[in-house]
């Protein structure tokens, strides 16, 4: 079932993948038994009027990422409408890997076919998504050079799999925050010498950052992918997008006080998609919607009003941004392929079923775009 970049396709479309759905010994001690994503997903409610709240995953269930017919039916899906990889988060803390099961078996069973390339989400872990931002679960650390060493050791297997994504031969590894990478130039040759070693033609390292001047190659990467989400922040503006009237509540002000920070998605979507200065090169990251009020309540931020045909119109313009690079290079990211408690899926819920990953697929194919 192996996917591969089409030449009948505008864009190499990948998904980030997040893993966090089947429990594990350390989301027990924090969050409770069987805590997983879904945990919070069901148990959001909506805030105010008009929030779309809960989502509730339509095709695939609320499924256990340890069954290998999930990962398969994930898998087929996401080939249907268009997506050629998934981009999975992984997780290295000083040795120390977490939510590491569902990517260790499709890696050591061979299936699904499926092309795939690896994230490291290098943050510290805290309780941001319960409104405690304040405590450390486990802490992102970066003891040295043998550190590195391992780190890479272990990825080893995963870049020389036949379905790994690459670029010009070299296998496509994407670092979250290049920021906090003590000393990134030193690591990354570190890495792409060992992968020399290993019998690779190299490593094609793509660093994740906002900030439209920042260049990756002075970082140490090849390229960068631009996700661009607005601050959260409270403003009456904010309050004016609930279109409740104040004349209807006793005691306005600490309703809006208790509000997630809300922008319309119409507005935010116009500029999620940035062209970087000449010599940067950077991959858009299109997102269907947000809302991490699952995770946070009135501590998180919604994008209100996302539709597919908004989705489309922010998927277009991420096409052209990529039109004049080398096919091979033409990557357009997605977040997410499954990151139900931030309202930030590809993955069909109730309401609007199927109709993102059809955008999707209509963006892609040429001659089908709307």
């Amino acid at each position: 079932m192996q996917s591969s970049h089409s030449s009948s396709s505008k864009a190499r479309a990948i998904a980030f993948y997040l893993p966090q759905y089947h429990p594990i010994p350390e989301n027990d001690e924090w969050w409770g038994k069987g805590f997983t994503e879904w945990t919070n997903t069901a148990k959001a409610k909506p805030l105010f009027k008009g929030h779309y709240q809960p989502h509730v995953p339509a095709d695939l269930g609320f499924y256990d990422l340890r069954l290998p017919e999930v990962r398969a039916a994930q898998a087929d899906l996401a080939q249907e409408y268009g997506i050629e990889a998934f981009c999975y988060y992984h997780y290295w803390f000083g040795g120390r890997r977490l939510l590491e099961r569902p990517f260790e078996e499709v890696l050591e069973s061979g299936q699904p076919d499926f092309p795939f390339c690896l994230c490291w989400a290098n943050q510290t872990w805290t309780g941001i998504w319960h409104g405690a931002p304040n405590k450390v679960l486990i802490e992102q650390t970066y003891p040295g050079e043998d550190d590195h060493r391992r780190h890479f050791d272990y990825l080893l297997r995963a870049f020389t799999d036949k379905r790994y994504l690459r670029v010009d031969g070299k296998p496509v590894f994407v670092v979250y925050n290049p920021d906090e990478l003590p000393d990134s130039v030193r690591v990354t040759e570190l890495w792409r010498e060992l992968a020399v070693r290993a019998g690779l033609p190299g490593l094609f390292l793509i660093a994740e950052h906002c900030d439209l001047d920042w260049d990756p190659k002075q970082a140490g990467f090849d390229a960068r992918v631009s996700v661009r989400l607005p601050p959260r922040r409270r403003t009456m503006k904010a309050w004016v997008t609930w279109r409740e009237p104040m004349r209807k509540l006793r005691n306005w002000y600490s309703d809006w006080r208790d509000l997630p920070t809300i922008h319309q998605y119409k507005h935010v979507s116009e500029h999620v998609i940035r062209k970087p200065p000449n010599g940067i090169e950077s991959y858009p990251c299109v997102i269907p919607s947000w809302d991490n009020t699952p995770r946070s309540g009135s501590n998180g931020m919604v994008l209100q009003g996302s539709t597919p045909e908004l989705f489309g119109q922010q998927l277009r313009k991420a096409l052209q941004s990529v039109a004049s690079l080398p096919a091979e290079r033409r990557f357009v990211f997605v977040k997410s392929w499954n990151e139900w408690a931030e309202g930030n899926h590809l993955e069909p819920d109730l309401r609007f079923g199927r109709q993102y990953l059809q955008v999707l697929k209509e963006a892609l194919i040429e001659g089908k775009e709307k």
